[in-house]
C-alpha cells in the first residue's frame, strides 16, 4: 500500500490547514462554539468556495473527489482546528442522497456542494445503544404520501438544518434491518419540533419530535422498507471523518503536550528531561501512530465489499475510542492541573476526543460490531 498523498491531496491539506490556522484560530472557534448558531454561516460559506465540501463527494455528483482518503485528509485538517460546522453530517446525508436518491433528489447534492443547503441526520433515538437497525419512529402510507411519528435524539444542527433525513419503520419488528425507510423532510414542515441545547464539546445539537408529519411520496429516498443499506452506507462514511478528526485532534494535542515538557521547568530543569516522562510520552506516540494506521486501513477499505469495508471502520472507530481516551488523560495528566482550565485548547481537544467515541457508535459497540461481522458469510 502507498501512504503517500498524491499532489492534489497535499495541497487541498496545506491550504485547508492554511485557512484553518489563520481564520479559524481559538478565540474564533471558541466564540463560534457559544454561539447561538452553534455554527457560523459565513466560514461555512467559505469552506465551501475554498472546494472543502466538494472534496468529500466524487465528480459523478459535482465534487471532486469522494475517496476514502479524500474524506481523510479533509477531516484531519477540521480535527486540527476543532471545526464545528456541519462537515460530518453533509457527508452521511449527501452520500446517503448520492447512493438511493432519485433524479430530483440528487439536484439537491449541488446545494450541499455550495453550501446553500445545510442537513442533518436524524435516526438515533433514545436508548438505541448505538444499533443502526433499531428504529421505533413509524412511518404510515396514507393516500397521498406518509404519516411520521416518533423522537429523534442528539440531531447536529438540527435547529438550523434546512433538510432532515429521518430515519423511520415502515414494517417489521424495532431491530429488524428490513422494514426501515428513509425521508428527506424540510425542517418546517407541520408537525415537527425541535429543542435546541449545547453540546460539551462545542455546537448544537437538538431533539426531534415527530407528531403527525404527513409528507407526500417524494419524500422517500430510495425504496420502501429498503432503507437500512443505504444508511449504513452513510454512515460508513461517518466513521471514517470522525476517525480522521480524532487523530488530526490527537496530534494538536500531542504537539501541545510536547511543548509544554520542553519549557515547563521544575528543579531548574525542564520536566521534559524526567525519564518517567518521557516513557509516558513515548507510549502514547506509539499509540497515535497506531491510530494513524488504523484510519489509513480504514480509507483504503471505503470502496472494498460491505463486510471488508465495514470491519475495517469498526476496527478504527474502535481504536480510535480508546487512544483518544487515553491521549485526552494523558496529556491532560502531563500538563498538570492547568490542562483542566477552560481557557487552554488542549481541554477542549481532549473533550472533543472524549466525544467522538460516543458518536456513531463507542469502541464497546465497535469491538462486538467487528466480531460480530467476522460471522458474516457475506
Amino acid at each position: 500500500m502507498n501512504f503517500q498523498h498524491t499532489d492534489d491531496r497535499r495541497m487541498l491539506a496545506d491550504s485547508l490547514n492554511r485557512f484553518v490556522s489563520e481564520q479559524y484560530g481559538f478565540g474564533t472557534r471558541d466564540r463560534i462554539a457559544k454561539s447561538a448558531e452553534g455554527f457560523s454561516a459565513e466560514l461555512w460559506s467559505r469552506f465551501a468556495e475554498l472546494g472543502i465540501i466538494g472534496a468529500l463527494f466524487d465528480e459523478a455528483h459535482g465534487g471532486f473527489g469522494g475517496d476514502g482518503f479524500d474524506i481523510a485528509v479533509v477531516f484531519e485538517s477540521l480535527g486540527r482546528g476543532l471545526v464545528i460546522e456541519p462537515f460530518l453530517d453533509t457527508l452521511i446525508v449527501g452520500q446517503a442522497i448520492a447512493r438511493s436518491g432519485n433524479e430530483q433528489q440528487q439536484t439537491l447534492l449541488a446545494e450541499l456542494i455550495d453550501g446553500s443547503r445545510i442537513v442533518a441526520l436524524a435516526h438515533d433515538e433514545p436508548g438505541t445503544h448505538y444499533e443502526t437497525s433499531r428504529v421505533s419512529s413509524r412511518a404510515e402510507r396514507d393516500a397521498d404520501g406518509w404519516i411520521l411519528r416518533g423522537a429523534k435524539a442528539v440531531v447536529q444542527h438540527g435547529e438550523h438544518a434546512n433538510l432532515l433525513l429521518v430515519s423511520a419503520r415502515t414494517s417489521g419488528d424495532d431491530g429488524a434491518e428490513d422494514g426501515i425507510s428513509l425521508f428527506l423532510l424540510p425542517r418546517d414542515t407541520p408537525g415537527i419540533t425541535l429543542r435546541g441545547y449545547r453540546k460539551i464539546d462545542g455546537g448544537r445539537a437538538a431533539e426531534v419530535v415527530l407528531d403527525h408529519v404527513r409528507v407526500g411520496a417524494d419524500a422517500l429516498l430510495g425504496e420502501a422498507d429498503q432503507g437500512y443499506v443505504t444508511l449504513e452506507y452513510g454512515i460508513g462514511f461517518g466513521l471514517l471523518a470522525l476517525c480522521a478528526e480524532a487523530l488530526g485532534a490527537m496530534d494538536v494535542a500531542k504537539d501541545h503536550t510536547l511543548e509544554f515538557l520542553r519549557t515547563r521547568k521544575q528543579f531548574g530543569v525542564p520536566i521534559g528531561s524526567f525519564q518517567a516522562l518521557q516513557h509516558r510520552m513515548a507510549d502514547l506516540l506509539l499509540e497515535i501512530e497506531q491510530a494513524r494506521s488504523a484510519v489509513i486501513n480504514a480509507a483504503a477499505a471505503l470502496g472494498a465489499a460491505r463486510v471488508t469495508r465495514e470491519r475495517a471502520l469498526s476496527a478504527a472507530k474502535y481504536s480510535i475510542g480508546r487512544i483518544g481516551a487515553l491521549v485526552a488523560e494523558e496529556c491532560i495528566q502531563l500538563h498538570g492541573g492547568i490542562g483542566m482550565t477552560w481557557e487552554l485548547p488542549l481541554a477542549h481537544y481532549a473533550k472533543r476526543l472524549v466525544m467522538i467515541d460516543h458518536q456513531l457508535g463507542d469502541e464497546d459497540h465497535h469491538l462486538a460490531r467487528y466480531i460480530a461481522l467476522g460471522r458474516d458469510p457475506d
